[in-house]
């Protein structure tokens, strides 16, 4: 029986196996194999290893924001009225039920939380930033507008 890999430990093999899936998740365990140099079944036991242990999160599809008329994306710094938990918990409950919110970041510095929102246009921030503002114990928001994707990338580097 294979060795369990600590979750930041592993090996050459299994970084192959990572950056090949990152690139393609979709790859059948006969073609992972053939690509990472492994026979069918270590190469399954090796990719099952790393879900179990937590390397692999998860496997999704990404769909072209723009091609579903979501093609703005706005960087959202909030502020609360307070920094105790149970304030900081109501947001963090109440900003995971804002579909538009694509990432969300507990910040230090001068704001609480990063957001990157996605929307079709200024009409449609406004109704979003409405939203923003009446969620519990918000202060103050502030936006900036991303002009342009200049680099996104998908693939963690290992």
């Amino acid at each position: 029986m294979p060795q369990i890999p600590r979750k930041n430990s592993i090996d050459a093999i299994d970084q192959r196996i990572l950056s090949v899936l990152q690139k393609n998740g979709r790859l059948t365990n006969v073609q992972l194999s053939e690509k990472v140099g492994l026979s069918e079944s270590a190469c399954l036991r090796r990719v099952r290893l790393l879900e179990q242990n937590g390397i692999i999160d998860k496997y999704v599809m990404l769909i072209d924001q723009a091609a579903i008329g979501k093609p703005g994306n706005v960087f959202v710094r909030v502020t609360l009225e307070g920094q105790q938990q149970e304030k900081l918990q109501r947001f963090e409950d109440e900003i995971g039920k804002v579909k538009e919110v694509m990432e969300c970041y507990l910040m230090s510095g001068d704001s609480d939380f990063l957001l990157r929102v996605i929307v079709r246009d200024n009409e449609d921030y406004m109704r979003l930033h409405n939203r923003l503002t009446s969620l519990p114990g918000v202060l103050r928001v502030q936006s900036s507008f991303a002009l342009k994707t200049v680099l996104k990338k998908t693939e963690l580097p290992l």
